[in-house]
């Protein structure tokens, strides 16, 4: 298969498809014929999309290699499955399916026995992976056959570390599912069907070299994988010394320096007093001048690098001219025929696309001009989070701007919003002129909180809404959260939209007319406020009553804002100032509880930074954090009687479910991200006029305390009651520090270990009896796990907690030894 267009390898395959892309001076899909033809498999098809004629006019027919090469053109993208089913004529027999843009030494010989000793009729090559979420993750019984697959799962859904390399073989009546033209994919498509028919399908699993040559970081590390002589393959040249090899023709000068292992191509010159590093590779006719450095670096053909230049893990194309004194840092990439004049400086990370001419002096720091970088994960849990001038800056803010606007449709309307602060000011105005490029409108509602911004958006009726805040445990940090047009978070597939996007700089580009000016609402605060208000149906009474509350957050913005709206609905409202600076919540807690029990208050909130998550204390001194505040919501929406669905996050204690139970009410489970349980509530709320909402009572803190008050004056009892009637439960969370690279690994080992045993795989894996039950979920943003255990009993949940977290440690433990 070599029709890939190699987007993430840009601006490595602007000119040349991906399969052709040099691998120490040989193209990538060269090294796979050479392996087929090593194996005796002389009859070779290649399905063709992209710059066809440039794999044609260099493999022709294949008799250079001693093989017979037939082309299949896709005019339209058929996937993976469909491109092979294109090319049907010429199978008659079991074949095997490669990539043109991978690179391997599988022994193909052993992996046909297998398939045929199994009486398969699909089986697929697979690896055991050390980070396997980029990957399609395949699980298959003892005896190798599959059982279940995952396309690119999250860390939540990672239940094995045997990752699908794409490497098949097939007997041909599998492609009968499909009929030619049809666009299907392999992993997406066919094999899903395979498996709900029961067609023998197996997995082997290859201890030989593979590796996807897909994006810029895999790229290099397969050079430095063949220098390291992990890569079974022939290298060209001759060895002048131990892990130096030096092509024909190639003149070295005196006083170069050499540290293995290095590759240098024909027709050479290397001048006088060069230093070449280990793990550089340099092309045919390239000239090095004198006193040039090169580490960890990659040169391609007919290059030319000046007399005291450095490269540091750099990538040069074919055909460039950098001239003296020039430095190119990690991960630059300058694209064919570019010329770089003297004493230019290419920050890390930076892509020059072909036949730039950069001038002297010139300090490059942004990508020069269209294109795509490697792919990155910019989101994290549920924002984007970085150092405020360092990670997140206003050209980065700008682009993201832009990259959100772009996924948009047209005429669209962003909601943008901030926090006080001058930094979050700051990258609030270059988000917005971002978002005006696409020409897109905005609406920039000032200082606010986060549940005010997706008020926003819903009242507004907005396409979507950005908001920015400092973090007030650590005031170097900035999050950005978008949410959709619901006023939920985005999805996981928005978000990789946008970094796509963004990694890409594919922007919407607006002419000058239709770029529109910023609609500035002043005190949007305000409409919050009085909209809450309506909400309630008991104000009078609540008025009446004069509830007395403390109400406390790092952010003084969300404690002057509640303070503001329970005022408004007839509060007794006094702040405490005693959570702000470096103060521990826990500790906080602590300090509250008998100020509580001997004040006369009510309730205590103390609500988090972002305005959503809320913990109370009520009379009798008791703290009311997250698990148990769920059940507390999920009492109160039971008791109304209005609602017929709960939702629930996966993590939840069974007890809530237990309960629906009771009042007949359904639960649906959802994975624990924010952007999934947002969605979820809503979807059962929409259209819903009357009764509490579980959305408002989870993530909008300000208005749940409003609706927990009009529910406890509705019931004319107290918080306390309500606490007395929730049913015990015994639930512990742990967190198990591990590498991102042992992840997959673990899950695979703990599902082994208690396959014979009640376990679910939703979300992480769950292993149940029948006195609890034990989550293991792998955390989306830190190198770490999450322990969940419940227990019938505080005893059991600890019981359990303690052996499942000391197996994690134990496997982690002898990875290590």
């Amino acid at each position: 298969m070599a029709g890939g267009k190699g987007t993430r390898l840009k601006p490595l395959t602007c000119n040349i498809p991906k399969p052709m892309v040099p691998i120490l001076n040989k193209p990538t899909m060269e090294y796979t014929v050479e392996l087929l033809r090593k194996h005796n498999i002389k009859d070779i098809a290649v399905t063709i999309a992209h710059l066809p004629t440039v794999i044609t006019d260099y493999f022709h027919d294949g008799g250079k290699w001693d093989v017979n090469l037939s082309y299949y053109t896709e005019e339209t993208p058929l996937g993976t499955g469909g491109s092979v089913k294109n090319a049907e004529e010429f199978i008659d027999d079991t074949f095997i399916v490669l990539s043109g843009d991978s690179l391997t030494d599988i022994n193909i010989k052993k992996a046909i026995e297998f398939h045929k000793n199994k009486g398969s009729k699909a089986t697929l090559i697979l690896k055991n992976e050390q980070m396997p979420i980029e990957y399609g993750v395949v699980i298959t019984n003892d005896n190798g056959r599959i059982t279940r697959f995952l396309e690119k799962p999250s860390w939540g859904e990672v239940f094995s570390n045997t990752i699908n390399t794409g490497m098949y073989i097939l007997e041909p009546e599998v492609l009968d599912y499909f009929q030619p033209g049809e666009n299907f994919d392999f992993s997406k498509d066919l094999f899903p069907k395979l498996l709900e028919d029961d067609i023998p399908m197996y997995g082997y699993v290859t201890e030989d070299y593979w590796c996807d040559v897909g994006a810029l970081n895999s790229y290099t590390e397969t050079h430095f994988d063949i220098l390291s002589g992990k890569v079974n393959i022939g290298l060209e040249g001759h060895q002048i010394e131990d892990g130096i090899w030096v092509g024909e023709g190639t003149q070295i000068g005196s006083g170069v320096k050499i540290t293995p292992p290095v590759y240098i191509g024909k027709n050479c010159v290397i001048h006088e007093g060069v230093k070449i590093d280990a793990y550089t590779t340099i092309g045919d006719h390239c000239n090095i001048e004198n006193n040039t450095s090169l580490k960890r670096s990659i040169i391609w053909n007919h290059s030319t690098l000046g007399r005291n230049s450095r490269c540091r893990g750099s990538i040069v194309c074919n055909h460039v001219h950098i001239k003296e004194h020039v430095d190119l840092y990690e991960n630059a990439v300058i694209g064919e025929g570019s010329i770089l004049e003297g004493r230019v400086v290419v920050k890390p990370d930076i892509r020059l696309w072909p036949y730039k001419k950069v001038e002297e002096n010139t300090v490059v720091n942004q990508n020069l001009v269209w294109g795509t970088k490697a792919s990155k994960t910019i989101f994290g849990f549920k924002d984007i989070c970085g150092h405020i001038n360092i990670d997140i800056n206003p050209e980065f803010a700008s682009k993201l701007g832009t990259a959100f606007a772009s996924t948009l449709e047209e005429e669209s309307i962003v909601i943008l919003s901030s926090d006080a602060s001058n930094a979050s000011q700051m990258i609030k105005n270059a988000l917005i002129a971002g978002v005006h490029a696409t020409g897109a409108g905005v609406i920039n509602i000032g200082n606010v909180v986060m549940p005010v911004n997706r008020f926003a958006v819903t009242d507004l009726r907005g396409s979507g809404g950005i908001h920015v805040r400092m973090d007030y445990s650590d005031k170097k940090l900035i999050h950005i959260e978008f949410v959709d047009k619901i006023g939920a978070n985005i999805q996981r597939n928005t978000e990789r939209e946008i970094e796509n996007v963004f990694n890409r700089e594919d922007f919407k580009r607006c002419n000058v007319e239709q770029i529109k000016s910023t609609t500035n609402i002043e005190n949007f605060n305000y409409y919050y406020i009085n909209n809450g208000g309506r909400l309630l149906k008991n104000s009078s009474n609540i008025k009446r009553q004069n509830p007395s509350l403390i109400v406390s957050s790092k952010s003084d913005t969300i404690q002057q804002l509640a303070t503001e709206f329970l005022e408004s609905i007839g509060c007794d409202v006094k702040q405490d100032y005693n959570l702000k600076g470096d103060k521990r919540i826990q500790d906080y807690l602590v300090e509250m509880t008998p100020r509580i029990k001997k004040g006369k208050v009510n309730l205590a909130v103390i609500i988090s930074e972002d305005g959503e998550d809320i913990i109370l204390i009520d009379g009798a001194g008791r703290i009311i954090e997250q698990e148990k505040y769920d059940a507390l919501i999920a009492m109160m929406i039971l008791k109304e009687g209005k609602q017929k669905k709960l939702i629930l996050p996966y993590t939840a204690p069974y007890i809530i479910e237990e309960m629906a139970h009771i009042y007949g009410v359904e639960v649906q489970r959802v994975k624990s991200n924010p952007a999934s349980i947002m969605n979820a509530m809503l979807a059962v709320e929409n259209g819903q006029s009357q009764g509490l909402s579980q959305y408002t009572l989870t993530y909008n803190a300000i208005w749940a305390i409003g609706g927990i008050l009009d529910f406890l004056v509705e019931k004319n009892i107290k918080l306390e009651d309500l606490v007395d009637e929730l049913p015990n439960f015994y639930y512990i969370k742990e967190e198990i520090p591990c590498d991102w690279k042992d992840k997959g690994r673990i899950i695979r080992q703990i599902i082994e270990e208690n396959q014979h045993k009640s376990i679910e795989m939703f979300e992480g894996v769950k292993i149940n009896d029948e006195k609890g039950w034990t989550l293991i979920l792998p955390d989306s943003t830190k190198p770490l796990f999450n322990i969940y255990t419940e227990g019938s009993s505080q005893e059991y949940a600890k019981e359990l907690s303690i052996f499942f977290s000391g197996k994690v440690k134990e496997l982690l433990k002898n990875q290590e030894e």
